[in-house]
């Protein structure tokens, strides 16, 4: 398939990777722009361009795309060439079931050991969080809420539970930035001070609860969206609960 002249002009050189060389820095600038949606799902990728962006011949760029479909992120197509994978309803429900299952027994425990100075740490990250939603900064909310959750996980204490919460999280990034609406911010806010009140009053089935709440909504909005945007999703005619 002919693919349309571009530059990738988002796509970032950035430095020569430590490990892995030119593979593992064309790897991290595809990924980043994938995740951000600046490669869109089912965006054919032109292999010679991204390899005159970046610097490098078209082997690390293949190599990187290798990697990238192993993650699920793109496809190769025999005959056809590699394109940006549709984002898979299902995979999205199985993380975040275990975002729930890990991050709500953490917010549990967490409510009822939690170390002084935990609460202002949340607190003031609630401010950050509010003032980027004044300023439109998406990106910066984004982030803020990251930290948010890393908070929680850094007080539990498991770095096996951290890593697992962490591969979930990474495999739902991409449409976490879907759904960075100004309303979903707003929401998702208060979810957040709904779950720090209760670690305020050391109750960690409140806690519990206003964690899977909060994960429930942003599930529930992502439903709703795939059956407004289907074309950026590989399984909405095979898996269900998303055309009710």
């Amino acid at each position: 398939m002919s693919v349309a002249a571009v530059t990738y002009d988002f796509l970032s050189p950035g430095r020569a990777a430590a490990k892995g060389g030119a593979t593992a820095r064309v790897h991290t600038a595809l990924r980043e722009a994938i995740v951000q949606l600046d490669l869109k799902p089912g965006e054919f990728l032109d292999k010679q361009a991204i390899a005159t962006r970046l610097g490098v011949s078209r082997f690390p760029v293949g190599e990187a795309m290798n990697r990238l479909a192993t993650e699920g992120l793109v496809d190769i197509i025999p005959q056809s060439g590699s394109r940006v994978a549709l984002i898979k309803i299902s995979d999205a429900r199985e993380n975040m079931f275990l975002r729930r299952a890990l991050e709500v027994e953490t917010a549990r425990t967490v409510a009822s050991t939690a170390a002084p100075g935990l609460v202002e740490q949340l607190l003031s990250n609630l401010r950050y969080q509010e003032a980027a939603i004044d300023t439109g900064d998406m990106n910066g909310f984004h982030g803020f809420d990251l930290a948010f959750h890393a908070a929680l996980q850094g007080q539990l204490g498991f770095e096996r539970v951290r890593m697992a919460t962490e591969t979930a999280r990474l495999s739902l990034d991409r449409v976490r930035r879907m759904l960075n609406t100004r309303r979903r911010m707003e929401l998702t806010l208060n979810e957040h001070q709904a779950i720090v009140a209760a670690i305020e009053l050391r109750d960690g089935d409140q806690a519990a609860r206003a964690m899977n709440d909060h994960l429930e909504a942003v599930l529930a909005e992502l439903e709703s969206f795939a059956r407004e945007r289907p074309e950026l999703f590989a399984d909405l005619n095979t898996t269900g609960g998303t055309t009710k």
